[in-house]
């Protein structure tokens, strides 16, 4: 956790606030009020409101909040019965995975779902685990839901995993994704290839953007690369859909390798897996 607020009791109450409502609801309910039994005990302050002690936390690297009560719902007769497995308040956007479980792995609701996550979640992360490090990416589903939902599909998939670095070309980029490994194979998530997504503003303008690979237009599968360097040329001809937000050294590790007549490292660098936030 992180970010921990404690918010001790009882609660402050505007006193002036509290006999107006008290006042008005003399007038309007004639109710006797019930006295409390001899023995009992009374949780709550001279205000009426219950006393209790929050802790607040923030989870560390996730949009989550968790509120910590002295309020014990396991013996609470009034306590919904399903209180300790139930999620009360949604207090993040769900993740690409909790949208794909939601209704089963694949079909077509499950894409549905996937497609709608792309276009509402604000960020989209994941992490390339490799031999030689992570690899922190941020992906564009808004821009590219096409791309994004490939990369996403195949990595949940489990598409990506062992599958190594068949291309590094030092001072250009680095390439995988390949399941055979020789820059010959890969398909999409559909089957097949799919078409190009260009946006105005994705462009080839830095080191460390991440984009699609591919044999001439319209022709997208499952390798993509990820520049070292600004690459202007490559502007309308490969999709930029994501980019490098940490673990830029493990790039250049990986761009540094010694490689063969056929750019491909000596010895191999492998995605381990792909983690998608």
């Amino acid at each position: 956790f992180t970010k921990i607020c404690l918010c001790p009791g009882p609660p402050q109450v505007d006193t002036q606030m509290q006999l107006a409502r008290q006042a008005t609801k003399s007038t309007t309910d004639r109710r006797p009020t019930q006295k409390p039994q001899s023995g009992a005990t009374n949780n709550n302050d001279d205000t009426g409101v219950k006393s209790d002690v929050l802790l607040i936390a923030l989870a560390h690297e996730q949009r989550r909040l968790y509120v910590f009560t002295q309020y014990n719902v396991v013996t609470d007769p009034q306590a919904p019965s399903d209180i300790l497995t139930r999620r009360d308040v949604w207090n993040e956007a769900p993740s690409a995975e909790d949208y794909r479980a939601g209704t089963g792995q694949g079909g077509s609701s499950s894409t549905a779902n996937l497609q709608h996550y792309l276009q509402t979640a604000q960020t989209i992360k994941a992490i390339l685990r490799t031999t030689l490090g992570d690899i922190h990416l941020q992906l564009f589903g808004k821009q590219t839901p096409k791309t994004v939902e490939n990369f996403i599909g195949h990595a949940q998939a489990k598409y990506y995993d062992n599958v190594i670095f068949h291309r590094v070309l030092k001072g250009f980029m680095i390439q995988t994704g390949d399941p055979l490994g020789d820059g010959t194979g890969g398909e999409s998530i559909w089957g097949g290839d799919f078409a190009d997504e260009f946006v105005p503003g994705l462009r080839h303008d830095r080191p460390f953007v991440l984009s699609m690979a591919n044999a001439g237009p319209n022709t997208n599968g499952s390798q993509f690369f990820i520049t070292t360097v600004p690459c202007p040329w490559l502007d309308q001809k490969h999709t930029v859909f994501g980019r490098v937000i940490r673990g830029m050294d493990v790039c250049t590790l990986i761009e540094n390798a010694k490689t063969d007549d056929r750019d491909k490292p000596l010895e191999d660098v492998t995605i381990l897996t792909i983690d998608i936030e």
